[in-house]
């Protein structure tokens, strides 16, 4: 069953809601992966994207996402402008991947505590995105979600005391993934919840024993 947003489409600045709106998308994920305000990103542009995302204003709609420009934003135009004065240095460049959707981005953003993080989304159409690798690791979630992103050391019972907080704080996952590289090693654990997580939830989920770090992303309208 469609929805009205996939009749009607976002409400966006530009041209093409893969072009624009979704690459917004892409660069606010990016933002919020990273946990603070990017000051370096090195973009890199696949397919669809790289051919013809000068025209359609796809790279200045990314460099808006990453100063947390929404697809309405009326100065998504002038975000090369806003990025210089917002200490924002950015590159942007052609790369080559493999299997990848036609019209996806790579984004490498440091910020100023010199935290980095790697972003590969691609924008699937309607202005909607799908995340399918985060620093290095293949996932796939959407935004459409509020989404919870943890790392967590790979022990038993680590993932039911993470459940748990959840549940006691009144919280319904939709979706749930887990990737780990081995055996007792890292674990990135995606849950995409229906409701917005209360920042008193989070602060729990990062005092289970084993937890590295949490990062929420709240889906627009939330």
């Amino acid at each position: 069953m469609l929805d009205i947003f996939e009749i009607l489409g976002p409400i966006m600045v530009g041209p093409s809601s893969s072009h624009t709106a979704g690459a917004v998308r892409i660069g606010r994920m990016a933002r919020t992966l990273l946990g603070e305000p990017p000051v370096k990103a090195d973009i890199g542009l696949y397919g669809s994207f790289a051919e013809t995302g000068r025209g359609h204003g796809t790279d200045r709609a990314l460099v808006a996402g990453l100063l947390g420009m929404k697809p309405d934003d009326l100065r998504i135009p002038h975000s090369f402008e806003i990025a210089g004065e917002q200490g924002l240095d950015f590159q942007v460049h052609p790369v080559e991947l493999r299997e990848a959707h036609p019209n996806t981005a790579v984004l490498t953003v440091e910020g100023a505590s010199g935290r980095k993080t790697c972003v590969q989304a691609a924008s699937t159409g309607g202005g909607r995105i799908r995340v399918d690798q985060l620093d290095g690791v293949a996932v796939s979630f959407t935004g459409i979600f509020n989404t919870l992103i943890l790392r967590h050391w790979d022990v038993p019972g680590e993932l039911a005391h993470l459940t748990k907080e959840l549940s006691d704080g009144g919280i319904n996952i939709a979706n749930m993934s887990l990737m780990r590289d081995r055996r007792g090693g890292s674990v990135m654990t995606i849950f995409e919840i229906d409701q917005p997580v209360p920042e008193a939830v989070r602060e729990k989920l990062a005092q289970v024993p084993c937890v590295v770090s949490v990062i929420y992303y709240e889906k627009e309208g939330d």
